[in-house]
């Protein structure tokens, strides 16, 4: 891949490329630990308990762009290119987000209630609200790059959900209690960043009801707002659908395969958080470098996303019996592993519309991914069950990645194939070398065909010295 501006030189591109290395380590070790809970909490609870669950959760991330209305990312941005006014901004977003979620929980409440979650209102609105403001809150550090203290928020809801959800599950305790369990952890984080951005000093928050500046906000946010719901929508609406036709269980089947995948886009989502500030900072101050961070970020999400869902597809099985996946979960999961790549790729897409002040194109490309999701479940869901609403998943990530990039290709060109072939064939050499392995041990096939894999990057010479440089660079000067 060739370049024209040595970005690497930069403190702030080395910044990243450590921010995002120490984001992605607390997320793997939370994500890891998550997903033995969630597993553990599936099994306990069965199927259709655990439908329930889910649609409780499905229903919540519908609502909560009403409690949320894109002002946390607006503020991520703002922040970032204006930190002396960080704390009135906080402050203001603090006060007013107040009336947002006392709307979020009226609606999300009457939805629960016409589904038949009415015993679960309590702890699901609890949830709804502390979610919204720990995101608030946390977003600072990702505005200032302090993600150390990110790090240490996210381990400390881990600690929390984890051991409140197997408290609960060797307690026999109902769905409303692992509610109440994840509420508390979101609790926690509240509580500790606003600590931590006022000890340190980092903001100084100045609590304040500011009306001007909330209208103009929530005017400038709306494009973000409407991405959020439309992207809930293209998440989640599949759950609200297949539970009208199918019922609860199918929900639990399906969600079950569904949490591994979903698990993995905690990857892309830090990567994200921490390069998107960059790009917006680039696309102010230093245009010439935002096409090579552009490219650069969307290749090595390639990289690391197309070995995963070669790998998924491949061992499908052995990750079932490892994950204690309910039967049915397992053939969901094979499809939706086709799915992985798409899901990374997304989020250089999503970060440059975002960085370019282009929110507005995010939401029809978002749109977009809607309608082809909502059409195809309503189409397939009612005939072919859970299975249709796992190639459902997949079909909308890949509309969502020819939409942005066409839209994104008009004004900031992206050779997607030229960068990327080498490590798409890389990954095909490492599918066919798990085939001959995958009745194996998964500690055997996985190191097998991570093997194969590297091997395949090295002999086509898929990753080019500058990008190690980079990384390099950026240790030494953690160092």
């Amino acid at each position: 891949m060739s370049v024209e501006a040595p970005v690497e030189s930069t403190p702030l591109g080395s910044r990243a490329v450590l921010n995002s290395a120490f984001v992605l380590s607390a997320r793997i070790v939370s994500r890891l630990v998550s997903l033995v809970v969630v597993l553990a909490l599936a099994n306990y609870l069965g199927a259709d308990r655990y439908g329930r669950y889910v649609t409780l959760v499905a229903y919540s991330a519908l609502v909560s762009v009403l409690a949320d209305f894109g002002l946390n990312t607006l503020y991520t941005r703002e922040a970032a290119r204006d930190r002396h006014r960080m704390g009135a901004y906080l402050g203001n977003l603090l006060s007013g987000k107040l009336a947002l979620a006392v709307l979020a929980v009226v609606v999300f409440s009457v939805a629960l209630a016409l589904t038949g979650l009415t015993d679960l209102i309590p702890a699901g609105a609890a949830l709804l609200v502390l979610t919204t403001y720990a995101n608030l809150l946390r977003n600072s550090f990702y505005a200032l790059g302090r993600l150390e203290f990110e790090g240490i928020a996210i381990l400390g809801e881990t600690v929390i959900q984890a051991g409140l959800i197997l408290l609960g599950a060797r307690g026999g305790q109902s769905v409303a209690y692992f509610v109440w369990a994840y509420a508390a952890s979101y609790g926690f984080t509240c509580a500790y960043t606003f600590a931590v951005v006022t000890a340190f000093g980092l903001v100084r928050v100045k609590l304040a009801l500011d009306l001007a500046l909330l209208r103009r906000w929530l005017k400038l946010a709306f494009p973000f707002a409407l991405g959020f719901f439309l992207t809930n929508v293209y998440f989640r609406v599949d759950v609200p659908i297949l539970n009208l036709f199918r019922g609860y269980q199918e929900v639990g089947w399906y969600q079950l395969a569904y949490k591994p995948f979903e698990s993995l886009q905690f990857v892309p989502l830090a990567l994200q958080s921490v390069v998107y500030p960059v790009l917006a900072v680039y696309y102010s101050s230093a245009a010439d470098r935002l096409g090579i961070a552009y490219q650069r970020f969307f290749k090595i999400l390639v990289l690391l996303g197309w070995p995963i869902s070669v790998g998924t597809l491949v061992l499908t099985h052995p990750i079932g019996r490892l994950f204690h996946l309910f039967p049915e979960s397992e053939p969901s999961l094979r499809i939706l592993a086709l799915g992985i790549v798409f899901l990374f790729v997304n989020s250089a897409f999503t970060a440059m519309l975002y960085s370019i002040d282009r929110q507005d194109l995010f939401a029809w490309v978002t749109a977009i991914a809607v309608v082809v999701n909502v059409v195809l479940n309503f189409a397939t869901v009612p005939s072919f069950g859970y299975l249709a609403a796992s190639a459902n998943t997949v079909l909308t990530e890949a509309a969502f990645s020819v939409a942005a990039w066409w839209m994104l290709n008009r004004r900031h060109r992206l050779p997607w194939f030229r960068p990327t072939w080498r490590i798409l064939a890389a990954g095909a050499l490492m599918g066919a070398v798990l085939l001959l392995v995958a009745d194996r041990a998964l500690y055997i096939s996985l190191p097998v065909g991570a093997l194969a894999f590297v091997a395949g990057l090295g002999a086509l010479h898929a990753v080019e010295r500058e990008e190690l440089d980079l990384l390099l660079k950026g240790l030494r000067l953690r160092r």
